[in-house]
């Protein structure tokens, strides 16, 4: 229970409906426990006979009595539930939305360590069973302890001597309970584990569905689902089992309970003294059959919040995951245009490897830097620092003369435009795709976003779509073509005309006619606008004001394309091997 502790906030939040919600179950469950006295004060009068001019009379005041109690009893049962399940509802829509919001400020490393199936899970079916917690299984617990209670209460007043020899099995029976209960949350942590990777073989399965296809690997992928349902079916098992054991031994007893109120309360009613009638003798009969319900409900209601705490003990996991990167500084925050790496280093936590060694230099406002290296070269590791998706482990990174950790770097992303490397498009119109890359202070015409896809070369493909820009794509843009969505993409960063613009090999899917077009139509773009520019192709950054060449995360040549050309090294060995190959396909 532990883990559960953390939805107490929420609790008090809603306290008053929960307070509410306790009224009306103890409201329920008087009625319901006055109801056997009805059935025992008919049976003694029988027994003791009745003027036969008032059975009328007398079965429909029994009855009425008796009708009233169970509509009263439903009423109260309604609005129980329309105060405590809906408290559920209210709770699951906050912590889901707590939940999102934690993912959306964690980290990049974390999304390195954590595969996308098991954080759905989280937020989806652990969370479901969190709510199962919160809705049914605090009603029933509730109820149930409410409604012990007032029955014990009601035997004791009939007859203290039976009510013990009722409860006798009382003692066995909560053993049972704490012991299976331990079982059932090993078992549902293990059965929320195997779920988890299930939802990650499924969602790695449909994301690569053309490499699955291309490659025919259909067969061995649904091969290692099997054995992955298998397991969570195993798991399953083991937990249905226990509770199957459960339920039928909680019956047992209650049985057991019953027969020993009959045996016993027909030795005492023979005994003048106590009192009991045979009307008390049924009332009793109620009553442990009143019991069957809470008694029987504590195997249910504990596997419930075993697997809730089992659940929510994962969801404690990330909600308690701190973000490597925080934004210290909330005041507004402009930038000019100057940027500065010094002695940049950065490796990664979790492999140990260094992608960017002592790395420096500096873009002045309005200067286009461009940076290739081969792949693995610390290319793309640069832009998240420059963004600040993880900080350098040693130097300084420099916006506008101040530290990149000092400044609102929120208000710093808002003014930068990105065109990553993979390209991520929306299962959406082409024209909410672009408009994506509006700030939340902007707005675009249709005309202006025509514009930008004009300048990226792809307006002439989007106006033979038979809806144009109105045009929905689907996962991932899937109806596209690879340099279709590479074009989309950066239009996308152009429309919010940012004062810093990058591009991570963004036109590696075009052809070289199509690259020279898209680059000459962003000459008048990157005009004035602080660029950088990171490509594995000379052909898209020779007209940069500066460029950088890395190998194994550091510089190892800087120059304009003329200077490098000259020197001879790297760069030069890159150009002449692109021309060849550009030679040959021609």
């Amino acid at each position: 229970m532990k883990s559960l502790s953390y939805l107490n906030k929420y609790f008090f939040k809603y306290k008053w409906r929960l307070l509410l919600g306790v009224l009306f179950i103890l409201g329920s469950n008087f009625l319901y426990v006055n109801m056997p006295l009805i059935v025992g004060d008919a049976v003694d009068q029988f027994k003791t006979g009745f003027d036969a001019d008032n059975w009328l009379k007398f079965a429909l005041s029994l009855g009425g009595m008796y009708i009233l109690l169970s509509l009263g009893k439903g009423i109260f049962l309604f609005m129980q539930r329309q105060t405590i399940i809906v408290v559920s509802r209210y709770i699951e829509y906050d912590l889901k939305n707590e939940i999102y919001d934690q993912y959306q400020r964690l980290s990049y490393n974390f999304y390195k360590r954590n595969n996308t199936g098991d954080l759905m899970n989280r937020i989806s079916e652990d969370v479901s069973y969190v709510r199962q917690y919160l809705g049914p299984g605090i009603m029933y617990t509730i109820s149930t302890t409410i409604l012990f209670a007032f029955t014990v209460t009601f035997m004791v007043n009939i007859s203290p001597e039976l009510t013990l020899y009722t409860l006798i099995p009382l003692p066995l029976l909560t053993f049972i309970i704490y012991k299976v209960s331990s079982i059932v949350n090993r078992q549902s942590v293990k059965v929320q584990q195997q779920q988890s990777k299930i939802s990650t073989k499924v969602q790695e399965s449909f994301s690569g569905i053309t490499v699955l296809k291309a490659y025919g690997a259909e067969d061995k992928f649904q091969a290692d689902f099997n054995i992955d349902a298998k397991g969570y079916l195993a798991r399953h098992m083991d937990l249905v089992k226990t509770n199957a054991f459960f339920m039928p031994t909680i019956t047992f007893l209650i049985g057991l309970s019953t027969i020993m109120t009959i045996y016993f309360g027909g030795i005492l009613s023979f005994e003048t003294q106590s009192g009991l009638t045979a009307g008390n003798i049924v009332e009793f009969i109620f009553y442990v059959n009143m019991l069957t319900w809470p008694l029987a409900s504590v195997g249910w209601v504990t596997s419930m919040i075993q697997r809730a705490a089992a659940s929510q003990e994962r969801i404690n996991e990330f909600l308690s995951e701190k973000p490597d990167v925080k934004n210290t500084n909330n005041s507004p925050f402009h930038f000019k245009g100057d940027i500065a790496f010094e002695n940049v280093s950065y490796t990664f936590p979790t492999s140990g490897i260094q992608a960017v060694k002592d790395l420096s230099f500096e873009i002045k406002q309005g200067e286009t830097l461009a940076i290739i290296g081969r792949t693995g070269s610390g290319k793309t590791s640069v832009i998240n620092l420059l963004m600040r998706q993880f900080d350098p482990t040693s130097g300084t990174i420099k916006i506008d003369g101040e530290d990149l950790k000092s400044i609102n770097v929120n208000d710093f992303r808002k003014e930068a435009g990105v065109v990553p490397q993979g390209v991520f498009l929306f299962s959406d119109s082409i024209r909410n795709n672009v408009m994506f890359g509006l700030a939340a202070d902007q707005e675009a015409t249709e005309k202006e976003v025509i514009e930008v896809l004009e300048t990226t070369h792809v307006w002439h493909n989007i106006k033979d779509f038979k809806q144009g820009l109105d045009t929905v794509l689907g996962e991932r843009g899937v109806n596209l073509s690879g340099g279709q969505k590479q074009r989309i993409s950066i239009a996308r960063a152009l429309i919010r005309k940012p004062k810093l613009l990058i591009f991570d090999d963004c036109l590696s899917a075009v052809d070289t006619e199509t690259e020279e077009i898209i680059l000459n139509n962003l000459k008048e773009t990157l005009q004035g606008t602080t660029s950088l520019i990171v490509s594995h192709r000379v052909s898209s950054i020779r007209n940069a004001d500066r460029i950088l060449v890395l190998e194994d995360g550091g510089k190892i040549e800087e120059g304009t394309h003329d200077e490098l050309l000259a020197l001879g090294g790297v760069y030069s060995e890159i150009y002449n091997k692109q021309l060849l190959e550009e030679q040959e396909e021609e």
